[in-house]
């Protein structure tokens, strides 16, 4: 199911940016209003204009294309959190035993999965 959700979006992105490209530019807009090509427009972002099939399915394949993306980052969330090398210290293993030399030598310490505690302070003098 991801994948196919996958699938769609990345041609869904195709379709998009093919819609926007083919589009005509609109003329006055917002750079005319600064002194741009043609500042004769009273709006402030441009004339309004009759949506045609490549206005409307720009707006479509953006509006799919967010839902889509929203689906699949909703799908790709960890159900848990990943693990710390850190909690894999922390945590009592299993090791095997060292081999006997037969020499009756002192067994290896443990190693050292916890620190001491602090000394508490001391009582300040009077």
């Amino acid at each position: 199911m991801y994948t196919f959700l996958l699938t769609l979006l990345i041609l869904d992105a195709v379709v998009l940016a093919v819609a926007v490209l083919l589009q005509s530019g609109k003329g006055g807009g917002l750079a005319a209003s600064f002194g741009g090509a043609s500042s004769s427009s009273d709006s402030v972002i441009g004339t309004r204009q009759a949506g045609n099939l490549l206005t409307k399915a720009s707006w479509w394949c953006g509006g799919i294309f967010l839902g889509l993306a929203f689906v699949l980052q909703m799908m790709s969330t960890r159900s848990s959190a990943p693990k710390s090398v850190l909690d894999k210290l922390a945590a009592p293993a299993s090791a095997p035993s060292a081999p006997s030399t037969g020499s009756g030598a002192a067994a290896p310490a443990a190693p050292l999965t916890q620190q001491a505690a602090p000394a508490a302070p001391a009582a300040p003098k009077q």
